[in-house]
């Protein structure tokens, strides 16, 4: 059910709502909007009937207008946004303290609002809450390469490295000694998967960055997952089904960076025809 609603006391009948609907599923030319017959289940949860209606009088699946961000609140100027972008810096170095469970809850709500393919909202979040629980999906990960350490192929050979360096030296180069971890997946049946999950985290990662937490994309993780112990997935409790779009470590930086870098410049193609 939708339960699509209308305030008539706020209601202008301006047809907006009906206009905006992508699957134009609203009847706003008899008055009071209303869900036309028989289209109710054409609705993609986009919630844009909420969210453009000038006065608040439209809820949708129970949710309230007045409980949403209003447009007018405060948001980053352009310039800001752009520094906030060009000073993001991949960490490598992490304090060892712990993110508070409020703090860690703000960042990783920001990644439901992430846009998905079709507005499927498949996305699946897994975060470690704890420096503890970090510790123990590290040593699974560690204990999984030596395993099959004699079964590497050359082009993975270097993760046995990898593991004798933590065994031995106690050096982390898989997760760098951050105290959170981070991974988005979705199901492998969803063609917009692997980019909902990219756009998801690239969300998470700016909200982090305004919050002086920092963060690595970590590839070199990701291939354990995908091609040393792929049972490492289930371990998580990230369903069987579902293919890892990415995954980041992140926590308080223990490096501080003065300036931002020079581009080489962006490779453009102004399309002319």
């Amino acid at each position: 059910m939708l339960d699509f609603k209308i305030d008539k006391a706020l209601c202008t009948q301006c047809g907006i709502c009906s206009k905006e609907c992508p699957t134009l599923i609203i009847n706003g030319k008899k008055g009071i909007p209303e869900i036309k017959e028989g289209k109710e289940k054409n609705c993609i949860k986009c919630q844009h009937c909420l969210a453009v209606c000038p006065t608040g009088a439209l809820s949708i699946f129970g949710k309230k207008p007045d409980e949403s961000v209003p447009v007018d609140g405060e948001v980053p100027s352009s310039i800001e946004m752009g520094n906030l972008i060009k000073t993001r810096r991949s960490i490598r170095k992490f304090k060892k303290e712990e993110i508070s469970k409020d703090l860690l809850d703000k960042l990783v709500e920001t990644a439901a609002y992430a846009p998905t393919g079709h507005n499927k909202n498949q996305v699946l979040i897994s975060v470690t809450e704890t420096t503890e629980q970090l510790s123990k999906v590290r040593q699974l990960v560690y204990d999984a390469i030596r395993k099959e350490k004699e079964n590497l192929s050359p082009a993975l050979a270097m993760y046995g490295n990898f593991q004798t360096l933590w065994e031995e030296k106690g050096i982390d180069v898989l997760f760098r000694n951050a105290p959170n971890l981070i991974i988005a997946s979705a199901a492998e049946a969803n063609p917009n998967g692997v980019a909902d999950c990219i756009i998801s985290l690239s969300y998470f990662e700016l909200m982090a960055n305004t919050m002086g937490i920092g963060t690595l994309w970590n590839g070199f993780l990701k291939a354990v997952f995908e091609h040393i112990a792929p049972e490492l997935k289930t371990a998580l409790g990230i369903p069987e089904d579902h293919k890892i779009g990415y995954m980041m470590v992140f926590g308080k930086p223990a490096v501080k960076f003065a300036r931002s870098i020079q581009s080489e410049g962006l490779h453009l193609n102004t399309i002319n025809l």
